[in-house]
């Protein structure tokens, strides 16, 4: 059965850490939809417009991912949407992967529950919006139970390959890094 994962744009969003993930999931076989938070145009903190394959709220069924991409104000934007913090909320409860990078850890998942009682890492600084109850680490990529986080542009395929990894085994995602030319 193909595994399906969801990427979330908001206004704002961080190129590479939308565009990696994409592209990373689609060469190991992932059937990737790209959600607009509220348009189907949606312009990045450096003003590239990406085309959503749909809106988030016409999205029907689970897939088998979400992946919040970081960027400011990216991040701020999909916090402010009930449409995410339901569908994470929901993801989450069915021990469905949640993956988040850069500010969305913090500005996103923290807020709503998620991350208490889990590690979680994100962009260095961002930690301040941790709560007391989530496990900070300086990791670049951190996994703990179905939740992925990571740090920012620079780790963006490294979070794209554990994502990978998780919904397609290791395997795959050995596969997809040689194949890429990432250096393990």
């Amino acid at each position: 059965m193909t595994k399906t994962a969801l990427v979330i744009l908001a206004e704002g969003f961080e190129e590479v850490e939308a565009i990696a993930p994409i592209d990373v999931l689609r060469r190991a076989g992932v059937r990737v939809t790209i959600a607009g938070a509220t348009d189907l145009r949606v312009k990045s903190s450096r003003k590239i417009c990406v085309e959503a394959d749909m809106l988030l709220k016409d999205l029907a069924g689970m897939p088998d991912a979400v992946i919040l991409p970081g960027g400011l104000p990216g991040a701020t934007n999909l916090a402010k949407s009930g449409e995410v913090a339901s569908l994470v909320k929901k993801m989450n409860s069915a021990g469905k992967l949640v993956a988040a990078i850069c500010a969305a850890p913090a500005v996103v998942l923290a807020p709503i529950g998620i991350l208490d009682g889990k590690k979680a890492t994100c962009y260095p600084g961002c930690e301040s919006d941790f709560s007391t109850k989530t496990i900070h680490s300086t990791e670049r990529v951190v996994v703990d139970g179905n939740i992925i986080t990571s740090q920012g542009p620079g780790t963006a395929l490294e979070f794209a390959l554990e994502i990978v990894a998780q919904l397609m085994g290791k395997d795959m995602a050995d596969n997809v890094r040689g194949k890429m030319l990432i250096e393990a």
